[in-house]
């Protein structure tokens, strides 16, 4: 009996969602997959999995049995292809932590496409403002935009992106436009994640303190707000692009704006980087490169 008996269906299982969903997968039986789990199950005198007509999920213990087998069985995955050279076909689940309408217009439909050209491939995106642990959480790399403050992580560039000053016409009649950031100080801004505000002026950056009536960490909230005529919105162009094409948004400050930020891709600083994450990646990066000229980010 091999130490790895059970382990790849437990994981695979576990990645699937099912035990048939499982089986299809491996290209095996339900009823072997079910033995296998049971035999180690039974092995380690612990339940890995609760189960149920419907559904399955892990235990506490199960959990904990995934986390730290994945990490093996996705290692001894990419010991195979690499042995049989990087055209074997890639397989497994790779999970993404994004957020924000960049990923959602941008990110998403990329990894679509890399999905459909690995048919064996499963992306699983889970979309969350919340500040994630990519490791403690399971996560094969995350979107992030701005300034980047975990070291610890890998970051590489996907597009450069720029902050777009802009407010409705009706606020600009009514409150006037400002033709230099200090206004600002002034007038109802409206507040993602900082009150602090950053300009580009040309003996370098300055940081505006503003305050406003409106608060919120999503992007077509603050728009909303902004073509409401609330106040005015400091965000990436992606957040604000109906109401600027419409009209409904009319740019400002446009010799101010901050054009040095960008979103990156962050993943853990591992030895072995699964193949499939490997290939995920440097499509990605791959892919905005060819696109950055096109991009409305």
């Amino acid at each position: 009996m091999s130490v790895w008996d059970g382990v790849s269906e437990f994981v695979t299982v576990v990645d699937a969602g099912s035990f048939s969903a499982a089986a299809k997968r491996l290209g095996v039986s339900t009823s072997y997959v079910s033995r296998q789990v049971s035999a180690l199950e039974e092995r380690l005198g612990i339940r890995l999995l609760a189960r149920s007509t419907r559904k399955v999920r892990m235990t506490d213990a199960g959990a904990e049995y995934y986390r730290r087998c994945s990490e093996l069985v996705a290692g001894l995955e990419e010991a195979n292809q690499v042995v049989v050279g990087e055209t074997a076909e890639i397989v497994g689940r790779i999970r993404v932590a994004a957020a924000g309408a960049f990923a959602e217009r941008y990110v998403a439909p990329a990894l679509a496409e890399f999905a459909r050209q690995h048919s064996q491939v499963h992306i699983d995106i889970d979309f969350n403002t919340r500040n994630i642990d990519l490791i403690d959480e399971g996560f094969d790399f995350a979107i992030r935009y701005g300034v980047l403050q975990d070291s610890s992580l890998i970051a590489r560039k996907l597009t450069g992106r720029t902050l777009v000053a802009c407010a409705s016409p009706d606020y600009l009649r009514q409150w006037g436009r400002p033709v230099e950031p200090d206004e600002l100080r002034e007038h109802a801004c409206l507040l993602a994640n900082t009150d602090r505000w950053r300009f580009s002026y040309p003996d370098g950056e300055r940081f505006i303190r503003v305050s406003g009536p409106w608060r919120s960490n999503n992007g077509p909230a603050l728009a909303a707000a902004a073509v409401m005529g609330l106040g005015i919105a400091y965000s990436p162009r992606v957040n604000l692009l109906a109401g600027l094409d419409s009209g409904k948004l009319v740019p400002i400050l446009q010799d101010f704006w901050d054009r040095d930020r960008s979103t990156w891709i962050v993943y853990p600083n591992r030895q072995h980087l699964p193949l499939r994450v490997r290939r995920a990646i440097d499509f990605l990066v791959d892919y905005f490169q060819k696109r950055q000229a096109t991009l409305a980010v």
